[in-house]
């Protein structure tokens, strides 16, 4: 006879909460999904890739992010760099919680959200912004002095910031320095925060890209030549160029292996899919007729590709590199994002 002891109860509980809190975890993510068309931000269960809710934002939505802990969503409203807007939405009671404007920063474009911080572009401004949600306000901000500065990646730390400059064919390397107190500064003064900026020339219209997951290299594909550039990130130097005919790049992102390289194009439709080692080409994919954002799955099954001109999110599997599924999130779609509740 199956006797109840206490260790029985225990180890009856651990399975229980185990099992309970895997399905929380899986249940809690969420894919994100703008569409500029209807002004909303689609929240999208990956595993049935149904949308769940529409929630409206601004008039001109490009890029969304969500927070580190998965309850709130930043969307830039960008208005060709004329905007000055960053939607915060509760993803929680799936509505606006506040509108924050950035003025004298315009145009806010790229973001992601490092340190409990919100990070963006300011295309407009020529710039780079930060919010702090704790405070709410804008702490901080830097301009590169670059055209179209668009896209934005900053390292775990937040010591490092990388930006594509679309006009002027060129890739920020933003790094935090601390500079020791001056000959002429009080006896107890501290070292000051100053940021160093190394522009790196890469091909005009280079607007997506991103960083291997090694932190070693960053790509970013040139929509006017179609050419890939490859940063060396530890040289801070252009490394290798790759005339990869990308015509019309919109975005470039990473397998989470490092493996491969997605390259989208609004002219072509066409995904373009390059082995990272070798440099060589794979496939190209045509899954419309203009493919902007792109992501990863975290579980590094499928990838997701905003149709822009085709008004569905492709879903591509990434054993068999073909498309799987398409998801209608509204029409244009193009920024996209992961929300994970913890």
């Amino acid at each position: 006879m199956f006797r109840i002891t206490a260790v029985n109860i225990f180890l009856v509980t651990l399975i229980y909460s185990a099992i309970e809190c895997n399905a929380q975890s899986v249940s809690h993510r969420s894919l994100l999904a703008l569409s500029k068309t209807d002004h909303t931000l689609a929240i999208v269960d990956p595993a049935t890739l149904n949308v769940i809710a529409r929630i409206p934002v601004g008039e001109d939505p490009h890029e969304v992010i969500a927070s580190s802990d998965g309850r709130t969503a930043y969307v830039s409203i960008y208005g060709g760099g004329s905007l000055h807007e960053l939607n915060v939405i509760d993803l929680v009671s799936q509505k606006t919680l506040l509108n924050i404007d950035t003025r004298p920063l315009f145009g806010p474009h790229g973001l992601t959200f490092v340190n409990g911080k919100a990070w963006f572009t300011a295309e407009g401004s020529k710039s780079i912004g930060r919010y702090d949600p704790a405070t709410g306000k804008l702490d901080w901000s830097m301009g590169t002095g670059q055209d179209r500065t668009h896209m934005i990646y900053v390292t775990a730390d937040g010591k490092k910031i990388y930006t594509t400059n679309v006009s002027s064919g060129t890739v920020s390397i933003l790094v935090d320095t601390l500079i020791p107190p001056g000959k002429f500064a009080p006896r107890n003064a501290k070292p000051r925060e100053d940021w160093i900026q190394i522009v790196v020339p890469v091909g005009r219209g280079s607007e997506g890209f991103d960083v291997s997951p090694d932190g070693s290299e960053l790509w970013t594909a040139a929509s006017e030549d179609g050419t890939i550039s490859i940063i060396d990130l530890a040289a801070k130097k252009l490394s290798t160029k790759i005339d990869a005919k990308v015509l019309g790049a919109n975005r470039l992102k990473f397998t989470l292996d490092g493996k491969l390289v997605f390259i989208s194009s609004l002219q072509s439709g066409e995904l373009t899919i390059y082995d990272a080692r070798s440099h060589i080409e794979i496939k190209r994919l045509k899954i419309g007729h203009g493919a902007a954002g792109i992501l990863m799955d975290p579980d590094g099954s499928r990838a997701f590709v905003a149709c822009s001109a085709d008004n569905y999110v492709a879903v591509i599997d990434l054993k068999t590199l073909e498309v799987i599924h398409r998801i209608d999130v509204g029409g244009v779609p193009d920024g996209l994002a992961w929300a994970v509740r913890l």
